[in-house]
């Protein structure tokens, strides 16, 4: 009786593990049913725009002062003092620096010295031929001695000259003693040379500089395509080729931001670089702040054209693939189409395309790894993402 009833445990044990297995194995083909049923991605979707867009050309530039002036030394002394701030503004005749007058007075105190004696001299002579005149009529002295103080005379007379053009020279050196600003403008740094108790002179080198800088310089250089293309607008506009009037520029600075005043073509160097194939031009801002320091790196861009009813997408919604640019386009059906593209300008984040598609049409701008092409898609409005802020006014800029 007892084999029967372990027996019979068994069995019972059996049917309830056989129970629990079959009910495991129902849920877990659920679940695997579950699993594999097919989820719809969704998508963040934004609609193609139309815009007229503006082309800009942009290039490198660099900062100049509309003039530089080199400040150096025209006489030999001792500096003196220094009247002036480094990096300062300066204005038209401050002194700049100051070197020991005391020789240079000396010198014109000297040839004012110079002039009295030689004027006396004359002076002297020309009382003699007055007297020997009359003299020579009676035959009271001869002829000779006549002419020689008629010659003596000239020479003093030539002497006064000299040293009177001696006194303004010296007068001269004494002035440039005082060296001052020939400009309203920036002053630079001194030189090593240019410190007080130094020995300076012509031979010293430059003891500062002073710019002018508004307006403001820049220099760049352009291709001669566009060179073309901007002589051939202005024609066409009426205007001659020699004329300055071209178009208006602007500066982007080095921390991408546009600098509030636009420029203008000054002028163009009359010849192209061969190694190059660039022709140099000049052009010219205002610079009433200061904002704009000599020197410095700018991009320099300018109007070239406007692409009529451009369409324009966020960057993010074009992707690239083996060299091909492509849009997920979702349609009314909400399926998705992947079409090829052309791409144009960058216009801040966008992006100028031209292919099959139109105005309207929504492109995914968000989930484009999610999706492939003919599959089923759940779009919801672009939640554009916060970024760094685009250069304002800033537009298209044509590619190299």
């Amino acid at each position: 009786m007892k084999i029967l009833k372990n027996h019979r445990t068994t069995t019972a044990h059996a049917v309830n593990l056989i129970g629990l297995l079959g009910l495991a194995v129902a849920i877990s083909g659920c679940e695997k049913k579950e699993a594999t049923a097919p989820t719809i991605p969704t998508v963040e979707v934004v609609s193609i725009e139309q815009k007229d867009v503006p082309i800009y050309q942009t290039v490198v530039g660099t900062l100049q002062g509309d003039v530089d002036a080199s400040i150096s030394a025209q006489v030999t002394g001792y500096l003196l003092n220094r009247g002036y701030t480094e990096g300062s503004t300066v204005t038209n005749g401050q002194v700049l620096f100051q070197i020991d007058p005391a020789p240079f007075q000396a010198e014109l105190d000297k040839a004012k010295s110079d002039v009295t004696q030689a004027q006396a001299t004359q002076e002297k002579y020309a009382l003699m031929v007055q007297r020997y005149t009359p003299l020579v009529a009676t035959e009271a002295i001869s002829k000779q001695e006549l002419d020689d103080a008629s010659q003596n005379e000239k020479a003093a007379a030539a002497k006064v000259e000299a040293t009177r053009a001696a006194v303004e020279q010296a007068k001269l050196n004494l002035d440039f003693t005082t060296i001052r600003s020939p400009l309203n403008g920036i002053s630079g740094l001194a030189s090593l040379q240019a410190q007080v108790g130094n020995l300076v002179g012509p031979s010293t080198g430059v003891l500062t500089t002073v710019s002018k800088i508004d307006p403001m310089r820049v220099y760049f250089s352009v291709s001669q395509r566009m060179i073309e293309e901007v002589l051939g607008r202005m024609l066409a506009e009426g205007k001659t080729p020699d004329s300055t009037e071209g178009p208006e520029l602007e500066l982007v600075l080095a921390s991408g931001s546009v600098y509030p005043s636009k420029g203008r073509i000054r002028f163009r160097n009359n010849q192209l670089d061969v190694k190059t194939g660039t022709v140099r031009v000049v052009g010219e801002f205002p610079n009433p702040k200061m904002m704009l320091v000599p020197g410095m790196f700018v991009s320099v861009r300018a109007l070239v054209k406007t692409d009529k009813g451009a369409l324009l997408v966020p960057q993010r919604a074009v992707t690239e693939m083996q060299g091909k640019y492509l849009v997920a386009v979702v349609g009314s059906d909400n399926k998705v189409s992947i079409r090829p593209v052309t791409t144009g300008e960058r216009v801040g984040p966008d992006w100028v395309i031209t292919g099959e598609v139109k105005v309207g049409d929504h492109v995914v701008a968000e989930g484009v790894q999610k999706i492939r092409d003919g599959v089923e898609v759940k779009p919801v409005p672009f939640a554009e993402k916060p970024a760094a802020a685009a250069p304002s006014g800033a537009e298209a800029e044509k590619k190299p």
